[in-house]
């Protein structure tokens, strides 16, 4: 099995044979209702994850599971048709979608994270598996260190920002709107907030300096996410 294969694609006598290899678990984890500026839909993350899924599997014998797409997203609640769970909501989905899958004698998971909040309820559940089970995840803060430098220009920013709306244009360029792409949240800290003094106020959702957004850096910082993922994966596997 040189390629991997979506669960949800096979029926559960497939699912067997391809469980008795014991492969690692693909959990893809990518908001479907999460504001991203008004540049970028509100699922915005879960077409990422589900790209980054659809090339890991091209590339490894894993299995996809089905995507998850809520989670703890409190940053953007006050931006219409953002949705986030509880922390412990959050955390306890990844656990018991884990768990229920180990019933079936699987033993290595790993999640295509896609947020930064949602590194909360990861480590959480992390630390609520059993000792034998091998469990990690992607932080696209660490997957993105390496990009060579100069690559990313704006100021600051890290949502619906250059480095996203980049990333957006190279693997879904037919979602992203860049006439109605702006510079936005260079004011105050915390939370983004539609309030002027209240946190980080940005009144189009955009924490950065999304007009500095190119399909070519979009390639680039493809590349690197796909080849930090591909290693992390392949060091869980035997």
């Amino acid at each position: 099995m040189e390629r991997g294969v979506k669960l949800e694609t096979l029926t559960w006598i497939e699912a067997e044979q391809w469980f008795a290899h014991n492969p690692v678990v693909v959990i893809p984890l990518g908001a479907a209702a999460k504001e991203h500026g008004p540049h970028l839909p509100l699922n915005n993350d879960a077409l990422i994850a589900g790209w980054l899924a659809d090339e890991i599997m091209q590339r490894l014998p894993v299995v996809i599971a089905p995507l998850i797409n809520a989670s703890f997203y409190p940053a953007f609640v006050e931006y219409p048709g953002s949705i986030s769970l509880r922390v412990e909501t959050a955390r306890d989905v990844i656990v018991d979608t884990c768990n229920s899958l180990v019933e079936f004698g699987l033993s290595r998971f790993y999640v295509i994270n896609t947020g930064l909040s949602t590194l909360r309820p990861l480590a959480e559940a992390a630390k609520r598996l059993d000792r034998g089970i091998r469990f990690e995840y992607l932080n696209i803060d660490d997957a993105l260190q390496v990009l060579p430098p100069g690559l990313i220009q704006q100021r600051y920013g890290s949502h619906a920002d250059e480095t996203e709306t980049s990333l957006m244009l190279h693997i879904a360029p037919q979602v992203v709107d860049m006439s109605r792409a702006v510079d936005d949240g260079a004011e105050g800290e915390g939370r983004l907030t539609r309030s002027r003094g209240e946190g980080i106020w940005s009144g189009s959702g955009v924490f950065g300096q999304a007009t500095l957004a190119s399909a070519d850096k979009g390639g680039v910082i493809a590349e690197m996410l796909m080849n930090h993922t591909l290693a992390q994966i392949e060091r869980l596997m035997p």
